[in-house]
């Protein structure tokens, strides 16, 4: 759009707006006369009337910032509505609702560039299924792992999760859940646990650990245990019929992550977020205080948000709000994380950030359904021990010594670090095929258990190989997960006081 361009558009809404404004000053200032004149009192002509310009300004700004504030509201459910077109509907889609796609060993740049999965976990293998539960509920089978460690994360459309059926806290023995959409009031066997869901539609993720190649098949047979049946199947009757199901095609910016919300009209942001909305209302309390303010943006629960019906100084803000906002949540991280060390220290309402709404949008753009702090916390690592970015031009050690609670899960949890290209969001290739150390690799440690790791793109030598992590030749950033970390923790984290957080990483000649 040129500037011309841009400034005719301006000027455009600035004489349709002008003249609302005169129109309705004129009408008010009829309406408040005959009051005024029985009353004695002098009349005076509303502000608007008196100075147009000056009114149009104070609309495009405050309305402005109101299309902020409900982007940064709505970019979760946004998301999570790409992620499930991308997952049940679009074409080339993974899996129908109701049912879990299991994603293929993703440890390699390769297959995790095929999965279109950024910033993957290589230790894991996943799961992904988006469940309707409008019909009637969804049966989880969750298995018995046996010691190996597995979770189910259960997100509603807003991006909280709010249940886990399986691991950490919730153990790995597993059972049989029902998820039961908002109001269902059926019965259920009595061996079935309830698990009351927010929204209509959920989506479960599960992870489960994989130690390497030659465990992978025993991973995958524990992540293809993990059923979901409709509770008429369960109970041996007919399926309701099937949905039809005719939700707008999402028009995005190819070879991106969904999630950083690029449409290619902005406005589609609103109408997905007015559809879906509808569709899975937030609690009752955001309804009473947080969605009234969104009318004069034209939209409002149980209606379609029509982008003709709102005024077009405002539409334009709105417009510029949504176009922006996966880069905004990206570049406010700082505000919500602490730097330690070079280390990004997450905060505790990762996962469940009830009514800190700009957290939720950060984490949806930057880590869509991200786990609570008691089922794995995340340091991400992005600076050295000078405070600068990490780069493969230099090489780095960062020396792991007591006390390190940062990498001590609750057995049969687990630590690692992953290396990820910067400019790619996937793991490094490399030539001895290594993506991660932790805590199920024999890494070379000193008597009383520290130890010391190489990062850096050539080969430290032999002497040295068992703790080398390959780096890229550009810039790069890292992943420390713990997942089923220790309760002390979990509270160093709740706390968000000082605590021993992950080394620096020295950079060396």
């Amino acid at each position: 759009m040129t500037d011309s361009t841009s400034a005719d558009i301006r000027l455009g809404r600035r004489r349709v707006l002008l003249g609302a404004l005169a129109a309705s000053g004129a009408a008010l200032a009829a309406a408040g006369a005959p009051e005024a004149a029985r009353a004695g009192e002098a009349i005076e002509p509303p502000a608007p009337a008196e100075n147009p310009s000056a009114a149009l300004e104070g609309v495009e700004v405050w309305s402005g910032s109101l299309a902020l504030q409900a982007a940064t509201y709505a970019a979760p459910m946004v998301a999570m509505y790409l992620l499930r077109d991308a997952t049940c509907f679009k074409p080339g889609a993974k899996a129908r609702p109701n049912a879990i796609w299991r994603i293929a060993n993703i440890a390699t740049p390769e297959i995790a560039q095929q999965s279109g999965y950024v910033t993957p976990n290589v230790n894991v293998v996943y799961g992904f299924g988006f469940m309707d539960l409008a019909a009637e509920p969804v049966v989880l089978g969750a298995p018995d792992s046996r010691g190996r460690y597995y979770m189910i994360e259960v997100c509603d459309m807003w991006t909280n999760a709010f249940a886990y059926p399986a691991g950490g806290p919730s153990g790995y023995a597993g059972g049989t859940f029902a998820l039961a959409g908002p109001g269902w009031k059926g019965e259920l066997p009595a061996h079935v646990e309830r698990i009351d869901c927010p929204t209509r539609w959920i989506e479960l993720q599960p992870r489960v650990f994989v130690r390497d190649h030659a465990d992978l098949a025993a991973a995958e047979a524990v992540l293809s245990a993990i059923t979901v049946k409709g509770l008429s199947e369960f109970n041996g009757g007919p399926a309701p019929a099937p949905a039809a199901y005719r939700y707008e095609a999402p028009r995005i910016a190819p070879h991106v992550a969904s999630s950083q919300l690029l449409f290619d009209d902005p406005l589609q942001f609103w109408s997905i977020f007015s559809e879906t909305l509808n569709e899975n209302p937030p609690p009752a309390d955001e309804i009473a205080a947080v969605l009234p303010q969104f009318k004069y943006l034209g939209i409002e629960l149980g209606k379609p948000w029509r982008p003709e019906a709102v005024n077009p100084a405002v539409l334009g803000g709105m417009k510029q709000a949504a176009a922006g906002i996966g880069r905004l949540m990206a570049a406010n991280v700082a505000i919500r994380n602490a730097v330690q060390g070079g280390w990004a220290v997450p905060r505790a309402n990762v996962g469940l950030p009830g009514a800190d709404y700009l957290t939720r949008a950060i984490v949806a753009v930057l880590g869509l359904t991200a786990n609570t702090v008691e089922q794995a916390i995340y340091f991400t690592g992005l600076l050295d021990a000078e405070g600068e970015p990490l780069t493969g031009a230099k090489r780095y050690t960062a020396t792991f010594t007591q006390p390190m609670p940062y990498i001590e899960p609750v057995p049969p949890g687990f630590w690692s670090l992953t290396m990820y290209d910067d400019a790619t969001k996937l793991t490094v290739p490399n030539p001895i095929d290594r993506y991660s150390l932790g805590g199920a690799d024999p890494i070379q440690r000193n008597a009383d258990g520290s130890f010391t790791l190489y990062l850096q793109k050539d080969n430290p030598g032999a002497d040295k190989l068992a703790n080398w992590l390959p780096a890229p030749a550009g810039r790069f950033y890292l992943i420390l997960r713990n997942y089923a970390p220790s309760p002390a923790m979990v509270r160093a984290i709740e706390a968000e006081g000082a605590f021993a957080g992950p080394p620096p990483l020295v950079p060396r000649t």
